[in-house]
């Protein structure tokens, strides 16, 4: 009788989402059973305030509540909840792990930005056939990190506080942007990453892969497509003539505009444009002509970490 492939699951808790996984894993394959996302802006303030907000926290309990549910539904051999950039120096952290722990019986894992970048790492080359030199992106709502190997096939990794909800919330207040907030939010990126690039090993043959919400909502623009379909985003490619003028349309519209796009999400509506200038500003400063897309980022690399524990 054939072994059972085991069963675990994984929460991803962001700045702008709370993301889960319950998927098989088979050594280095992740199959999926369940991907869910919701919107619930945990770090809605907290680059001003450094703390959560009252009522993001609960819109956070309430997404824990509805994944308890659905993981009662499947024999899960373990569960791992990440928090990442928004959990990491709020005052009030200790009101978040309580009330995840009593919902869903975990402990929310607090990993810093190394960490965070090797497991986005893991799970976006998890599902792509790519050789070489390879630059990991995983742009996040308040940071970005960025993840490569270098030459003795180590990994060098930096976190950059340059997320889609934290551009956006520093930045980018009118609707849409002016030209001036653009400009401000530019060069607040570009800073970023020109100090981030002199550690990172480039060389002209790197292949540069782009994770999460923002990297896959500009594919799906790009490729003209009229409603979300991950199939055909994970593994395209994008020049960097496309996301210029993604990027640009997305910044020229309202929000009310971006929402009646049949492939955005409703809790990137008011974020895309920061999360877009992100990828192109990386890829301008970086030296990329190119993008390769995945679907596939830390929550595979989460699971793929418990599945070969």
């Amino acid at each position: 009788m054939p072994e059972l492939v085991p069963t675990f699951a994984a929460i991803d808790c962001g700045t702008n989402a709370i993301r889960l996984l319950i998927a098989a894993v088979d050594r280095n394959t992740v199959t999926d059973h369940l991907r869910e996302m919701r919107t619930v802006r945990l770090g809605e303030g907290v680059d001003a305030t450094g703390e959560f907000r009252d009522t993001a926290l609960e819109r956070t309990f309430a997404a824990c509540r509805e994944y308890a549910e659905l993981l009662m539904q499947y024999e899960i051999k373990e569960l791992r909840f990440i928090a990442t950039s928004a959990s990491r120096d709020v005052s009030n952290r200790d009101a978040f792990t309580a009330g995840v722990k009593e919902i869903l019986g975990v402990e929310p894992e607090v990993i810093g930005g190394d960490q965070e970048a090797e497991l986005s790492y893991r799970g976006a080359l998890s599902g792509l056939d790519v050789w070489g030199s390879v630059l990991v992106s995983d742009i996040g709502g308040g940071s970005t990190e960025f993840v490569m190997t270098r030459p003795d096939h180590s990994l060098v990794s930096e976190s950059v506080n340059i997320g889609c909800v934290r551009m956006t919330e520093r930045h980018l207040d009118s609707d849409p942007p002016t030209g001036q907030e653009i400009e401000a939010a530019t060069r607040d990126i570009r800073n970023h990453i020109e100090l981030m690039g002199r550690t990172f090993p480039i060389q002209a043959e790197t292949t540069f892969i782009g994770l999460a919400g923002s990297v896959t909502t500009v594919a799906a623009m790009a490729l003209g497509l009229h409603e979300y379909d991950a199939d055909l985003i994970h593994g395209s490619a994008l020049s960097l003539e496309e996301v210029d003028a993604v990027t640009d349309e997305l910044l020229n519209m309202t929000r009310v505009q971006r929402a009646k796009l049949g492939f955005m999400h409703p809790g990137r509506v008011d974020v895309i444009g920061g999360g877009a200038l992100v990828l192109r500003e990386s890829m301008r400063t970086l030296g990329f002509t190119r993008v390769l897309v995945s679907e596939q980022d830390l929550l595979d690399g989460v699971v793929l970490s418990l599945g070969n524990a």
